[in-house]
């Protein structure tokens, strides 16, 4: 399968965002009163939502790999076909 360069771009661009969007996600759950419950241990809220974050991470980071992978093979086949 071939991946143009615009989309090998786009996903990369997915991925770091993705990071950047559910670091400041997590910071602000972990923050967030509706979290802890008056003894100290989470919520349901807390779980549901770490669960959500913990997911969006793995399918960021995943998604950022692929397309940092299809950046570098369009880099090379470009260098391929100049020569």
């Amino acid at each position: 399968m071939r991946i143009t360069r615009g989309t090998a771009l786009f996903l990369l661009a997915f991925g770091v965002w993705s990071w950047i969007i559910w670091i400041t996600f997590a910071k602000n759950l972990w923050a967030s009163d509706q979290s802890w419950s008056a003894d100290g241990s989470p919520t349901a809220y807390f779980i549901v939502h770490a669960v959500l974050t913990v997911v969006s991470f793995v399918l960021g980071t995943i998604i950022g790999v692929l397309g940092w992978r299809a950046v570098r093979a369009t880099a090379k086949e470009r260098a391929t076909s100049n020569t």
